[in-house]
């Protein structure tokens, strides 16, 4: 098949086209400035702006199926502004769904997020559930992905704790989390064992790859078409579990002291309004499960139990 990854150069993309590579489809890839790093040699780039609909139409012209991951981050406050969340997560869907089918793209994979939700209480939710609405009404086939926090080589998980710690408490001894990191549970997934089940969902390939651990008589046809599948890994995290694991992988102990929500709310506000990477939207996500309602891995002949932990990458064991 082939097949247009749009936001293909990011971390979960370049991933996914080189799953997509090694199951034998045609690979091209839709980013603002792809420059071909981090991705397989047998992939194509194609530069375009996904707000900017005439820059981007022409990479739909013979494809299969498309898989859209253009996302900005729901841990920081975009440049622009929170509104910037609209203007990719949903006019950028709009704009990929209007050249599909001026083009006749028959698949369109969508990644959304856990709790997307037109009416939700987050910028980033609310654009997300507007994005899922307008590919549900969409003719196309289609198939959405309602991912938890995804971890791998590349990504902004772990990095995301530690910098925490350089906002909060730079130079001293202690780790102030909003709420103590409780109140945030997040149940992450492994990006090597999530981009297989995407690369199901686009369709049948000439090679079969499971490197998720697949059985081999998967669905990988047109029974996902229609669905939305909540993906986590094998645990719940809270926030504050989350960081203890990732320093103590680094052989380090951190003290951690909770900054009570409503300090956090008024001091990252303020902050946010200075340049400060986090601000009023971001607090509010810290109040949000970031966990599944049911885990739909087995869709895709995967055993959450053989998932691999956040505590297993960390190379701590269990």
């Amino acid at each position: 098949m082939n097949v247009l990854v749009v936001g293909g150069s990011g971390f979960v993309g370049t991933h996914l086209s080189e799953e997509l590579v090694e199951r034998g489809h045609d690979v091209t890839v839709l980013s603002r400035s792809p420059d071909g790093e981090g991705l397989p040699a047998a992939a194509s780039t194609y530069a375009g702006d996904v707000t900017d609909y005439d820059s981007i139409e022409g990479a739909f012209e013979g494809k299969d199926a498309v898989v859209y991951l253009v996302a900005l981050s729901p841990l920081f406050k975009p440049d622009g502004g929170d509104e910037m969340h609209d203007r990719v997560h949903r006019g950028g869907a709009e704009n990929c769904l209007r050249a599909a089918e001026e083009h006749g793209v028959e698949r369109f994979v969508h990644q959304s997020a856990l709790g997307a939700d037109a009416d939700g209480p987050t910028h980033y939710l609310r654009a997300k559930g507007r994005a899922e609405e307008l590919v549900r009404d969409s003719d196309r086939e289609w198939v959405i992905f309602r991912p938890s926090i995804i971890f791998g080589e590349g990504g902004e998980f772990v990095e995301f704790t530690k910098k925490l710690k350089s906002w909060f408490a730079p130079g001293l001894p202690v780790y102030p989390l909003p709420g103590g990191g409780k109140q945030t549970r997040f149940q992450p997934v492994w990006v090597d064992e999530f981009v297989p089940m995407m690369a199901d969902a686009v369709g049948p390939s000439p090679t079969s790859n499971r490197n998720s651990g697949s059985s081999d008589d998967a669905v990988e046809d047109d029974d996902h078409v229609g669905e939305t599948y909540e993906i986590g890994g094998p645990d719940v995290l809270t926030l504050r579990e989350v960081t203890e694991l990732v320093y103590d992988s680094e052989g380090k102990s951190v003290s951690i002291v909770p900054l009570p929500m409503a300090m956090a709310n008024v001091g990252l506000t303020v902050l946010g309004s200075v340049g400060f990477p986090m601000g009023k939207d971001q607090v509010r996500s810290l109040r949000l499960d970031n966990t599944t309602d049911r885990n739909d891995v087995d869709a895709f002949g995967v055993s959450e139990s053989d998932l691999t932990t956040f505590r297993s990458y960390l190379g701590l064991g269990g």
